[in-house]
Parts: structure tokens; sequence; C-alpha cells
């Protein structure tokens, strides 16, 4: 990044019901897309428009409460921000541009960015994270059908069972191999570090998956959760699954979980000062330029 250059963080939230996912595509509406085209709006007068980097590029139909992305400001697009802004006493140049690049890339509010800021020395939102957590919805037939929620939770006619899939969710924590579970990117590894894997049901019946990793390779998490799920239905015990991972192969054992019960919810970083350090060990290894280690889903 040129020394001139501002980095900013955004932190955005989405519903991904009416999106092809996060990454930019000809011809459909992404996430990344909608943004863009807005910051191009924006800054249509300060040169080339800023283009950005994101945490997880989550699949088509995935939400988000929780997204990270950065962006590089030149000294003229900074300048034209920080002067819009005025001198008013609680007046931050980032009001102004939450308020236009929502405006602008979602009116009806299925995107929104929640917060900017100028981001510490050495921060990468793809590269700078120690984890990603997510959140997977189930309505088994032990859980109410609430329409209100049925873009984000998955109604599921079988009766699960929590404490087998539970079972199931603690073979698969740690450091390994989860190529059974990754769709193959050519040249980026499907080795990943699961921090967190565990099922509860709600106090309004839904039962509600909690993964936490370093990152998520693609389809990595929604494949989890159908393979547990399979589990709490009895189709196989938690060692199968265990049998499974240690095969390193993609299965039609158990079915990858549909899209919209999967919300991205926070991205982890470390302590300001250890940024640059944490994005330079990853980007090392991940070993491609396209790496392969941020798609959530």
């Amino acid at each position: 990044m040129p020394q001139s250059d501002v980095r900013l963080r955004l932190d955005i939230a989405y519903d991904g019901s009416a999106f092809s996912g996060w990454a930019r595509q000809p011809g459909l509406r992404t996430v990344q897309g909608a943004l863009e085209t807005a910051l191009a709006t924006v800054f249509t007068r300060w040169g080339e428009p800023p283009l950005l980097t994101v945490a997880g590029r989550t699949d088509a139909g995935v939400h988000a409460t929780g997204q990270v992305a950065h962006l590089d400001l030149t000294a003229s697009q900074w300048g034209a921000l920080t002067a819009k802004a005025g001198s008013g006493p609680g007046r931050s140049p980032f009001d102004g541009l939450v308020r236009r690049v929502n405006g602008i890339a979602a009116p009806d509010g299925d995107v929104v960015v929640t917060r900017a800021s100028v981001a510490p020395d050495g921060f990468d939102a793809r590269f700078s994270p120690l984890w990603r957590r997510y959140t997977y919805r189930v309505a088994d037939a032990d859980a109410p059908r609430d329409p209100r929620r049925r873009g984000h939770t998955v109604w599921y006619p079988a009766r699960l069972d929590p404490a087998a899939m539970e079972r199931g969710a603690l073979r698969l924590l740690g450091l390994h191999d989860f190529a059974t579970f990754c769709k193959p990117r050519e040249g980026a590894t499907t080795i990943r570090t699961l921090q967190e894997f565990r099922w509860d049901r709600e106090p309004d019946g839904v039962l509600v998956a909690r993964l936490r990793a370093d990152a998520f390779c693609h389809s990595m998490v929604r494949a989890m959760v159908g393979a547990t799920i399979a589990v709490g239905e009895g189709r196989f015990d938690a060692e199968r699954l265990e049998e499974l991972r240690l095969a390193e192969t993609r299965t039609s054992e158990f079915k990858v979980a549909p899209a919209k019960g999967l919300t991205l919810t926070e991205v982890g970083y470390p302590a300001d000062e250890e940024l640059a350090e944490r994005a330079t060990q990853t980007r090392a290894r991940r070993g491609t330029p396209d790496g392969g280690g941020t798609v959530g889903g």
C-alpha cells in the first residue's frame, strides 16, 4: 500500500437471500458488487474507485452479521471524504460515507455497512484474522416453524438428536486435513484448525451449531453441518464421521446443508501490534495467490 494511502475497515451485515454470494460476478447481484458500485459512485470524481478485500467470501445465500472488509483510499479520496465531513461537534468523516454507501448499495437494507473506521497499521481483513465464527440454524421435527425466520433457518422434517450431533462435532475438532468437507480449489490447502464446533437447542426449540476456525475452505461449514445432521438422524455414528474425515475424500454419505441456515457472525483479529505479522504468517501458510482460505460456507 502506498504511504499516502489510508486503509479503512468496514464492518458489514447482510441477508444473503438475494445475493449470488460475496464475490463480484458479471451479470449477478453480489455483496461485493453492490458495495463496490456504491463506492465507485461516492468517489466518482477522485480517480480509480476503491476495491474491497474481505475476511470471508461467503457463498450464495449465506448471511453475515459480522463480516469485515478493507479498502484503500488515495490521498485525494481521503481528502474528499474528510472535507465533506465538516467540522461540527461529533461529526465523523465516516458518517456520510456509511450513509451514502448504504443508500446506494441496498436501499431496501439487505446489505448494511454498520461501521467504518481507519484500520490500524498492518491490518489486512483477509490475512490478519485469527479466526472466523459461524452459526447454523436448523428447526427439526421438535422445533416450531416460525415463518418470520424461514429465510435463515432450515426446516428439517426429521427428529434430530443434538447429543449425537455434538459427539460427531467433537470428532472434527483440531488441526486436520478437511478435504472430505471442502470443494477442491487448485493449489489451495484444505488443512485447517477447527477450534470450536458445538450444537445446542435454543429456548425456541431451534438447533444452533456454533463453529470457529482459523479459516474455512469452500463449503466446509455446510458440509460439516450436513455430516453431523446425518449423525443426529442416526444414519451413521460419530465414529463413522471420524473415519470419513480421515479418508480425506469427498463422499456421498451425507448431504451438504443448505446455504440459508448459515451466518458469518464474527471475525477475530489479534492486537494491533500483531496484525502485520499475522498477515505475513497466513500468506505463507496458504501458499498460493488465491489462498482459498477465506471462503465461508
